[in-house]
């Protein structure tokens, strides 16, 4: 793997007068084909490379959501998947939000609802009600290869925040490989393939963008910002697109694990956390985050191995977001079934289950 070097201000400041800032159609245009001019070679290139540069910003998205606490933006980006406004993008704490607000090319702010996410894969799919919409087709999305010439589109620091074009930054793929070698260095639970760049692509409010080739087809998911442990250096990456197709086609045909709701029909006495023998920490805001505080000895969540500090992410097949989404998810389920926990613990996602007969 080959990360870049430098430390995550240093590279800010050195790139951050590279990528496109928000202002007039025109000054955006000229300043992409200044920070393309390396790749164009004649004046009709030119003209081509814009036209490219403009029609994938078409299809990325601006998203905003919950944040600003403990210098956690409240923004990142998206890009869309279908002309009815599926939209993709990381899964991250700005969707943890009643609210989620997503930003269209011309400016249109629209609802976005959260329809499923995979955490293995640190991604998520939302639905804009709309129709007609640029897209990217993500059964047309190619592999990278090392040396292919990319183009990363987002709305980095946030700059863009109406009808303004997002950002892009050129740059090259510079290594194809795996997160799973580096386990441990990097806390992700995402530990499949992913394209290592040479460009400062993963800076706040980029993950969730898209990385094409130089003539504008999809490549891959831009991912959260992520240090290594052992040497602080910050990696630039992006999630293959063909790795996430199976995993986004099964949240929009409704097979995964999604956000929906539950059926009305619940046992008359549902589960508590007092009966699994768990214990959040404290309830302060409308969404904290449901991490366990502590676990009774010789109860059911001890026995199926639950800890301090783990993140609840799953209840069987129900995503949760929050203390309370998981209090009211268990008082639905029977006392006397097994249910199953997704836990994320130091970046590794775990499944465990609370048998009954540990009761």
């Amino acid at each position: 793997m080959c990360p870049t070097n430098g430390t995550q201000t240093a590279r800010r400041n050195s790139y951050s007068a590279r990528f496109l800032q928000a202002g007039s159609s025109s000054v955006k245009l000229l300043a992409a084909l200044l920070v393309i001019a390396p790749l164009v070679p004649s004046s009709a290139y030119a003209s081509k490379t814009t036209d490219i540069v403009r029609d994938a910003q078409h299809k990325t998205v601006k998203i905003y959501g919950a944040g600003g606490l403990r210098q956690l933006e409240s923004y990142q980006s998206g890009f869309l998947i279908s002309a009815d406004g599926y939209v993709l993008t990381v899964f991250s704490h700005v969707l943890d939000s009643d609210t989620i607000t997503i930003t269209l090319d011309d400016g249109r702010r629209l609802e976005g609802k959260l329809i499923g996410a995979d955490p293995r894969l640190e991604i998520a799919v939302l639905k804009v009600d709309t129709a007609d919409l640029p897209h990217f087709d993500l059964q047309q999305a190619l592999p990278g290869v090392e040396g292919t010439r990319v183009l990363a589109f987002s709305n980095v620091f946030g700059v863009a925040t109406g009808d303004e074009p997002v950002s892009v930054l050129h740059g090259s793929i510079v290594a194809v490989t795996t997160l799973t070698a580096r386990r441990g260095a990097y806390e992700t639970a995402y530990k499949g393939t992913v394209y290592v760049l040479d460009a400062m692509t993963n800076n706040p409010g980029a993950a969730g963008g898209a990385l094409t080739d130089s003539q504008g087809k999809l490549l891959g998911l831009l991912g959260k910002q992520l240090r290594n442990s052992r040497n602080n250096i910050w990696l630039n990456y992006a999630l293959p697109a063909n790795e996430l197709l199976p995993a986004i086609e099964a949240i929009e045909s409704g097979q995964a694990r999604t956000v929906a709701s539950r059926p009305a029909t619940a046992p008359n006495k549902g589960l508590t956390l007092a009966d699994l023998g768990l214990v959040l920490v404290p309830n302060v805001l409308e969404r904290t985050p449901p991490f366990i505080d502590s676990v009774r000895a010789d109860s059911r969540a001890t026995q199926a191995g639950i800890r301090t500090d783990d993140l609840v992410v799953f209840v069987d097949d129900q995503l949760i977001q929050s203390c309370n989404a998981l209090v009211t998810e268990l008082r639905r389920l029977d006392p006397d079934a097994d249910v199953h926990f997704t836990l994320l613990r130091a970046g590794e996602l775990i499944e465990v289950t609370l048998k009954a007969s540990d009761k």
